[in-house]
């Protein structure tokens, strides 16, 4: 029999955690060798488990499952990724792939088919939720730069401006500009509303 593949679990819900273990665990190739909740425990485990494909859920405490990606993806670029979501915000999937995962499927997946994307990100292919590949071709690219995104990111829990620039090293009309310009691409009215228009999208 050939080696299993060694998989890393990243949930920070503890029974959907154990439920994907479980499941994936009746794979005859497959071994979940580790289980993290947090985003920023993920590439320590990957590294000390030895781990072939890393699934990582989207919202996680510490890191989010795209920041943790693009971290395998610059220090352990061997390990396979596998982003997992509840939500299928297109914006996710673009930053998901952006951030070198190989794969992309809703949680509420079949399990057949989470195995076979293992199986296949394994071999190098790309899987992508085919719904998911269609709404992120029908909602377009995300027009805020990284900076714009930064910046209305960090506003999400109504700092003032002044705070922004003192946690951003930007100067207050700097903080206003990208706001403003962050709500006119989004057209919206203010910046909460740009703030729940991006995350709609997936773009926060």
């Amino acid at each position: 029999m050939s080696r299993q593949i060694r998989i890393l679990l990243a949930e920070d819900q503890s029974m959907v955690r154990e439920a994907l273990a479980a499941l994936l665990g009746l794979e005859p190739d497959m071994a979940v060798v580790a289980q993290v909740a947090r985003g920023d425990e993920v590439v320590a485990a990957a590294r000390e488990h030895a781990v072939d494909v890393a699934l990582l859920d989207i919202e996680m405490p510490g890191a989010t499952g795209i920041e943790a990606a693009a971290l395998l993806a610059a220090e352990l670029p061997e390990v396979r990724v596998v982003v997992l979501t509840t939500f299928g915000r297109p914006g996710y999937l673009r930053r998901a792939m952006e951030a070198g995962a190989g794969a992309f499927l809703v949680k509420d997946a079949p399990a057949a088919r989470l195995a076979d994307a293992v199986r296949r990100v394994l071999a190098g292919e790309r899987v992508i939720d085919p719904t998911l590949a269609a709404a992120a071709l029908a909602g377009g690219a995300n027009p805020l730069t990284e900076r714009e995104r930064e910046v209305l990111a960090a506003a999400a829990d109504g700092a003032t401006n002044a705070e922004l620039a003192a946690s951003l090293h930007l100067s207050q009309g700097t903080v206003r500009n990208y706001l403003s310009t962050a709500i006119q691409k989004l057209a919206v009215r203010n910046r909460a509303e740009a703030v729940n228009a991006a995350r709609e999208k997936g773009w926060l």
